[in-house]
């Protein structure tokens, strides 16, 4: 096997992947729950797309572009946070407890490095859309469609989606085919190279 073949087959195993004529590269390198940065009780099912147990994960791509936006279905309840961490956050912890964490959770706050920032806000429950907007300054969340209008700002490093669950939660990532309205100017997570 040549130098060349190595390293092609070592770029995608470590997941910066390539694309084949003909397909996009989404199919090659999917966006989903990365089970390389995970909680130790963190079970995740549906190809990557949905999280329960107890701990969080975040996704396999950065939030590279200038505005991104994703979506969350709350499937169960329970405790739950959703926002934006980096890969030195605590994945055993509920998010929102460390400096690296940025998040809502279920009951109704918004919390960084152990501070809610807001609270009192809209509680989404089963069945709810939560939608995540980031744009480099600031953090939005949307629950089926209307903006909370609290955001969270100085968020600083590289950051992925994140989801973190306890008490039976379980949460499901949408990264295409959204259910609410994404903002205007915000387009669905693209993967590194694909901003090229």
């Amino acid at each position: 096997m040549s130098l060349a073949s190595i390293c092609c087959f070592k770029t995608c195993f470590e997941g910066t992947g390539f694309t084949i004529k003909g397909t996009s590269t989404r199919e090659i390198t999917p966006i989903i729950l990365d089970n390389r940065h995970m909680g130790h009780d963190v079970v995740i099912l549906k190809n990557g797309f949905r999280i329960c147990g107890n701990g969080g994960a975040i996704c396999t791509a950065p939030l590279v572009q200038s505005k991104s936006y994703f979506e969350v279905k709350i499937q169960q309840g329970g405790k739950w946070s959703i926002g934006l961490a980096t890969r030195k956050t605590d994945f055993n912890s509920s998010g929102g407890k460390d400096s690296e964490s940025w998040v809502l959770t279920s009951g109704g706050t918004l919390q960084h490095n152990g501070t809610i920032v807001h609270s009192n806000l809209d509680i989404p429950t089963e069945g709810n859309i939560v939608g995540v907007s980031y744009d480099h300054i600031d953090l939005n969340f949307y629950v089926n469609g209307k903006a909370l209008e609290k955001p969270l700002t100085a968020i600083k490093g590289t950051v992925y989606p994140a989801l973190f669950v306890d008490d039976g939660a379980v949460l499901d990532l949408i990264i295409d085919n959204f259910q609410g309205t994404m903002p205007s100017g915000f387009e669905r997570i693209l993967i590194e190279q694909s901003l090229l």
